[in-house]
């Protein structure tokens, strides 16, 4: 029965109410039903068809791409805190020049400050205590802490003027995931999986791992919200990948259950499901039996991709001692690799630990070296395997810090506040232009000088080099049609090939 006739017949029975209620989720079944494998998109001289596409990959909304794509996947290392952009890739050298004097208010001009330093008698500027070396054939400085990096000089895009409106984290580490400073809004994997679908049957598109760093290991906490669906469809939310003997909860089957029994046991949970989705048009239900599928699948999938036993030595040796402790950041690099070559679309790592605002010199020393190596592996080990041509590698934080101590200011000690205002990240892959340094700060790292770069901007880009138009995926929800970039975003045209 079709989907149309189900709405008109529950319209004779149902009071008004409840049949607009009813009629709205049917809706939501056309876009479900493409993901599902109905390809509902497709125009002829009748509108839109609703026949199966047959086996293989489960398909998103965009019946085709708004333009040519650059990369068909994105791995995408988040780090959680707000690294140091001034001990790491923003080299100022007037601040050492100018150590412990006050901070111009010609430059801070009345900008807003978190509490924890706002009520300071002074703000001592601080250069870094890490010397910098330039890389690559453009000459790219980049910090002592990052020698492997530094060495991928000529592969990395550095963008030194990203800013954001968010000055605590967990608003500007939802606006970067989201698109929004509140939560409730679907995350970009989430946006990714309801436009593109998944190229893999037995993976889900989107995909987490996270680890703590020995910067501070007992930093800003991280939430399932920052890969969740928000008002998508639940088949649309990240899957995080523990480092446990059970990698996904609840995957395993209970002692003596069988592949004939689970299977004859799903039949029947799909019949069942289904003749509650035919009387209520509910899409969530339609959710719930692809889920309990992939879940049948995964069973054999992600053990095999967890396992990197049969990895060469010299892979280890690239990605450092550490890949070989699962849940490490270099373990999870080395994961995010073996998931990209099973076309997993949005691959998110989150490494937690870079909240320095005390003990920064010893922090950062211990936080960079958790991630140089492999970060670096990563995108060496991807364009070896001729993937980085069309894969996305993604680095970052969620702001930058302050040119001037928070606390009291030693020869020996310091630590910086949350600054929105600038900061650093890079991208390499399909599509970026590599070697070259985009943007630049004032001589005091404090304001954007040239190029400024917004969230938005950087996710506007991002959906680009997926083939998407950040102004054309979209979904209606409660009456407004939301973006991953809200009412704004720009594409920033000059990073790319």
């Amino acid at each position: 029965m079709s989907e149309k006739k189900i709405i008109n017949e529950r319209s004779l029975i149902l009071n008004r109410r409840t049949f607009l209620g009813k009629s709205a989720l049917g809706i939501g079944g056309v876009a479900l039903s493409s993901l599902l494998g109905v390809n509902c998109f497709r125009k002829d001289k009748n509108g839109l068809l609703t026949t199966d596409s047959g086996a293989g990959s489960v398909k998103g909304v965009l019946d085709s791409l708004h333009h040519p794509a650059k990369v068909k996947r994105v791995i995408y290392l988040f780090q959680s805190g707000g690294p140091s952009q001034l001990e790491l890739f923003d080299y100022k050298p007037t601040l050492n020049k100018r150590r412990g004097e006050d901070l111009p208010e010609s430059i801070r001009n009345g900008q807003r400050l978190t509490g924890m330093t706002s009520g300071q008698d002074s703000f001592p500027l601080v250069g870094s205590q890490f010397g910098f070396k330039q890389y690559g054939k453009n000459g790219t400085w980049i910090s002592d802490l990052l020698p492997y990096i530094g060495k991928m000089a000529d592969d990395i895009c550095i963008i030194k003027s990203m800013y954001t409106e968010a000055i605590n984290h967990d608003p500007a580490v939802t606006f970067f995931q989201t698109g929004s400073q509140q939560p409730g809004r679907p995350s970009i994997g989430s946006w990714l999986s309801y436009g593109l679908g998944s190229e893999n049957e037995n993976l889900p598109a989107f995909t987490v791992l996270l680890s703590r760093g020995s910067g501070r290991p007992n930093g800003q906490p991280l939430y399932t919200r920052l890969w969740g669906n928000g008002f998508l469809h639940s088949l649309h939310q990240g899957v995080q990948f523990r480092a446990a003997k059970d990698p996904v909860l609840y995957l395993n089957d209970p002692e003596g259950t069988t592949k004939k029994t689970k299977r004859a046991m799903l039949d029947q949970l799909a019949e069942l499901n289904d003749q509650h989705y035919q009387t209520s048009g509910d899409p969530e239900i339609q959710s719930r039996i692809a889920q309990y599928e992939m879940a049948y699948r995964m069973q054999t999938s992600v053990p095999e991709v967890m396992n990197t036993d049969k990895e060469p030595d010299y892979i280890y040796k690239m990605y450092g001692a550490d890949a070989k402790i699962p849940g490490t950041f270099a373990a999870n690099c080395l994961l995010a690799r073996r998931l990209a070559e099973q076309d997993v679309r949005f691959i998110q790592l989150y490494h937690m630990g870079w909240d320095q605002h005390d003990n920064l010199p010893n922090a950062i020393e211990k936080q960079a070296k958790d991630v140089d190596q492999a970060s670096a592996a990563l995108i060496a080990d991807l364009k070896q395997r001729g993937m980085l041509e069309d894969t996305l590698v993604v680095w970052g934080g969620e702001f930058g810090r302050t040119n001037y101590s928070q606390g009291l200011l030693t020869d020996t000690n310091y630590g910086r506040d949350h600054h929105p205002r600038c900061f650093s990240m890079f991208m390499a892959g399909g599509g970026i232009k590599p070697g070259i340094v985009y943007g630049e700060t004032d001589e005091f790292g404090y304001n954007i000088v040239q190029n400024p770069v917004h969230v938005h901007d950087f996710q506007a880009t991002m959906l680009h080099q997926l083939g998407i138009d950040h102004e054309k995926l979209v979904y209606k929800y409660q009456g407004r049609r939301f973006r991953l970039t809200d009412v704004e975003g720009h594409l920033v045209k000059d990073i790319l090939i």
